[in-house]
């Protein structure tokens, strides 16, 4: 039986923007079913169709075989189709329990909630479900792993039996996807049908029972996993032949272009976000600093790059100590920032691809005139980057936020590369972006080591760690747990590290991390 059906669904946004054309989809009870494609192709807007967040502007949707009329995600909910977001709507402050039942408690009366009961429903449900949950802890408190499942559990608490997910595996260690992995089983054996998006297909062929695949907003086919290879979902994702080939070759490390002593940063509420990092980043190589979302990058990329203030510490660029400086101060220095929301932070969306592209150097010469900027000279460079970083957009002119996600991070790459930089900081470089897209940028920041430049990337991507890092650093709850040369490691190993399971001694990491 069809348990969600989109039948010649077409969407088209009022910019003309065509997301979905003429898409036929359906998931069986009790499916693991995966949708991929590249970047743009159409796989979200379907989902948000699905889940009541986007109209179509044509066709129909059935939710068990019976024709349906979603006006919001409260409809698609009340029909039994459930979703959980790649970044989770959670309350931080609340509990597991206040953050399940929130909105549906159970009372007992008008003033007072009835948290007995509210603590027997979950419980029942995880005991069901086989989850195991701490149901009074706040979930601030919590891994990124359990508050998965903490969403997942306030879906299937609200009578979900289609459960859509975006990207479920995309902030979690190896040993957390495969408890993930190990729950979405036991749900699908419960009659739960699973959908999920995803760029990672090596876990496509371990979990998903049927394969549909996307490309610029259509169908290109549904297949059963074993119908096909990697390679071969790649190669209908993109239309063409590819050849996933990314070789590193061992560093010849230089100098060093950045050193950081000693630095800790407090948050306003006094919580020690960033305690007491020493580090050192040399030319001619790639330091990778892995870790779980929300264990300090950000607030370390943003001091980096002088987008946070009121760290304690040094952070030395040609000897000289530049903690504090301002963001144009520290790009005058050579510093390059590819930011981790290219949405929020990359990219001016209203603004051209060219315009984007000559951001950061639009007072310099060719570009500026003495009163306005040169329009030539603009639209000539960004043609060049265009055809050098293999940006898919019909003219330089083009509005940024008319393009695809892995196109509009290739325009912030491409300026980012560009202006002559000694220090690249990339901060998920890749992040939601497809496999092509991903292969591309990965070989630029190889390409850039190679020059001499030093790369401080930092990813929650393991496997961009291990192809293109020569060294790593773990960062665990504010602190460097691991410094590891990129030899024979697994993603596993990184794993433990990440947890906080394992971590080398203070010893070995002073010896490790000192110049």
């Amino acid at each position: 039986m069809k348990a969600i059906e989109a039948i010649n669904v077409t969407k088209v946004y009022p910019n003309g923007v065509v997301a979905n054309r003429n898409v036929n989809f359906s998931a069986t009870v009790g499916e693991i079913h995966a949708v991929v494609g590249e970047n743009g192709a159409g796989k979200t807007t379907l989902m948000k169709i699905l889940f009541g967040m986007e109209k179509p502007t044509s066709g129909e949707i059935r939710i068990f075989e019976e024709p349906v009329q979603l006006n919001s995600p409260h409809d698609a909910i009340a029909m039994g189709v459930g979703m959980v977001h790649q970044h989770f709507m959670l309350v931080p402050s609340f509990t597991v329990a206040e953050n399940i039942m929130l909105g549906i408690e159970p009372k007992k009366n008008l003033f007072s909630l009835d948290f007995k009961r509210m603590e027997q429903i979950i419980s029942e449900y995880a005991k069901k479900m086989n989850f195991e949950l701490p149901i009074w802890e706040k979930v601030m408190d919590l891994p990124v792993g359990v508050k998965q499942r903490v969403e997942i559990m306030k879906a299937l608490i609200r009578g979900a039996k289609v459960l859509i997910l975006d990207e479920p595996s995309s902030v979690l260690t190896p040993q957390e996807v495969n408890e993930l992995f190990v729950v979405l089983k036991n749900l699908s054996q419960q009659g739960i049908t699973i959908i999920f998006i995803t760029h990672k297909l090596n876990e496509v062929k371990q979990i998903a029972d049927r394969i549909t695949i996307m490309r610029e907003g259509r169908v290109v086919g549904t297949y059963r996993n074993e119908e096909l290879s990697e390679s071969q979902i790649v190669e209908l994702m993109i239309g063409r032949k590819f050849e996933y080939d990314i070789s590193r070759v061992k560093a010849i490390p230089g100098k060093p272009l950045l050193v950081v002593k000693n630095l800790n940063y407090f948050r306003e509420d006094g919580a020690h976000i960033l305690k007491n990092l020493s580090f050192y980043l040399r030319s001619g190589e790639i330091l990778a600093i892995a870790g779980l979302e929300g264990n300090g990058q950000k607030e370390l990329v943003e001091i980096l790059t002088g987008l946070r203030e009121k760290a304690s510490g040094e952070m030395l660029v040609d000897g000289k100590n530049v903690l504090g400086a301002k963001p144009w101060e520290l790009r005058q220095l050579g510093i390059s920032h590819i930011p981790d929301d290219r949405i929020e932070v990359g990219s001016a969306l209203d603004m051209s691809v060219a315009e984007n592209m000559i951001s950061d150097r639009y007072d310099q010469r060719p570009f500026s005139g003495r009163i306005v900027y040169r329009k030539r000279p603009v639209i000539e460079f960004a043609r060049r980057l265009i055809r050098e970083f293999s940006v898919r957009v019909k003219s330089p002119t083009t509005l940024v936020r008319m393009l695809s996600g892995g196109n509009m991070q290739k325009v912030v790459v491409a300026r980012e590369l560009t202006n002559e930089p000694k220090i690249v900081i990339a901060n998920q470089p890749t992040h939601g972006i497809d496999v092509a897209s991903s292969e591309f940028i990965r070989k630029k920041l190889l390409q850039m080591r190679d020059e001499g430049k030093g790369v401080l990337l930092i990813s929650t991507d393991l496997q961009e760690v291990l192809q293109i890092a020569d060294r790593i650093l773990v960062l665990y709850k504010g602190e460097i747990v691991a410094h590891l040369q990129n030899e024979n490691l697994t993603e596993t190993d990184l794993g433990f590290y990440m947890l906080g399971t394992k971590r080398q001694s203070q010893e070995e990491l002073k010896e490790l991390l000192t110049l």
